[in-house]
């Protein structure tokens, strides 16, 4: 699949088969997303990949306060991804699984849970293989999210 064909039929998934993620194939999506640019290359983003149920139902039932929808997604799926970054120092491609980002939810319980000394939870992540692949919703036009001053 080629770049521009990925960000065009790139879905948020939310519903996911039981088929656990190996290792290998996150380790194989860290290591592209290595190669993403960051500020004079401080590199300050880290993954911490939950596949333990147990601690994924506490994340969903200590993190997301009142958030019925993802404590769902999170509990669906094989695996959660928590982004986190080093306070201080300012792709899918070819592995078929789905995702969702979800940007609500107590990252100070997500930092205590996982014990992340000297980072910080920036999103989850949900993942897993799709149960089904839909067709995503509409996109704004270009001429609607980009102005020129």
């Amino acid at each position: 699949m080629n770049t521009v064909d990925c960000i065009k039929t790139r879905r948020s998934v939310r519903k996911f088969t039981e088929e656990k993620v190996p290792h290998e194939v996150l380790e194989q999506l860290v290591e592209l997303s290595r190669w993403a640019p960051s500020w004079k290359n401080t590199q300050p983003v880290r993954y911490v990949v939950v596949d333990d149920p147990v601690l994924k139902e506490r994340i969903a039932r200590e993190c997301i306060p009142g958030q019925g929808f993802n404590t769902k997604t999170i509990n669906r799926a094989a695996a959660l991804a928590v982004v986190t970054y080093i306070p201080g120092l300012s792709g899918q491609g070819d592995a078929p699984l789905g995702t969702c980002i979800l940007g609500i939810f107590d990252a100070d319980a997500a930092g205590r849970l996982l014990e992340l000394e000297g980072q910080r939870a920036a999103c989850l992540i949900a993942m897993g293989y799709p149960e089904q692949w839909k067709n995503g919703p509409g996109r704004k036009e270009t001429e609607e999210l980009l102005s020129f001053r």
